[in-house]
């Protein structure tokens, strides 16, 4: 049900007449709780990145953040969506509210060595694109928080599922946005939502 009302929010965001002058809708469930709404957030957690420092919910404190799961050898659509976030991690690079947060799902290869390989190679402000890891049942499960998936599959290729999309959270751990993180177009829309946030957080 979570992911049904994530969707729709979404698609209904990307359809309503002059969305632009909008706010950005609160994606996932939600309750009234003493008359209150309550949203769906992102729980604590705790990885480690490509410089071997903890990042925590407090290295987010104060920022939005921008969200993917990935995996280094992937074969398929990783290449594609890194491409697609060196492009947000450019446009916003100078943006002091706004950081990057990649986790890979294949924490047994994807070593912090291997993760610092990869960022260097991609050419990344390391203060400002977190590559994570950990244990591999905290990555997984905190995917299905950001409404994304991350599973193992042997049948898969690289042996993973995992999803392109590219989420945004706001300093209140809350989803705002979503897109597909292999096409242009859609990241490109998914920027203007970033911006839409930066202001609404002025």
């Amino acid at each position: 049900m979570r992911i049904w009302i994530f969707l729709l929010a979404g698609l209904a965001s990307c359809n309503v007449p002059n969305a632009q002058n909008q706010p950005l809708p609160v994606i996932g469930n939600r309750e009234i709780v003493d008359g209150d709404t309550v949203y769906h957030t992102v729980p604590d957690f705790a990885f480690m990145n490509q410089d071997s420092q903890w990042v925590t919910n407090e290295t987010f404190a104060g920022k939005a953040y921008v969200v993917d799961f990935f995996f280094t050898h992937c074969p398929t659509i990783c290449p594609k969506v890194a491409k697609q976030m060196k492009r947000v991690h450019d446009r916003f690079l100078e943006e002091d509210r706004l950081l990057l947060l990649a986790h890979s799902i294949d924490p047994k290869r994807d070593t912090i060595g291997r993760l610092k390989w990869y960022a260097d190679n991609l050419g990344v402000e390391s203060s400002k694109w977190h590559f994570v890891t950990g244990e591999k049942d905290s990555i997984y499960a905190i995917a299905d928080d950001y409404f994304s998936i991350a599973i193992e599959n042997p049948d898969a290729p690289g042996g993973f599922d995992h999803s392109g999309r590219l989420i945004l959270i706001d300093p209140q751990r809350r989803v705002r946005s979503f897109c597909d993180g292999t096409d242009a177009k859609s990241v490109d829309k998914f920027m203007q939502d970033i911006d839409k946030l930066l202001r609404e957080m002025q």
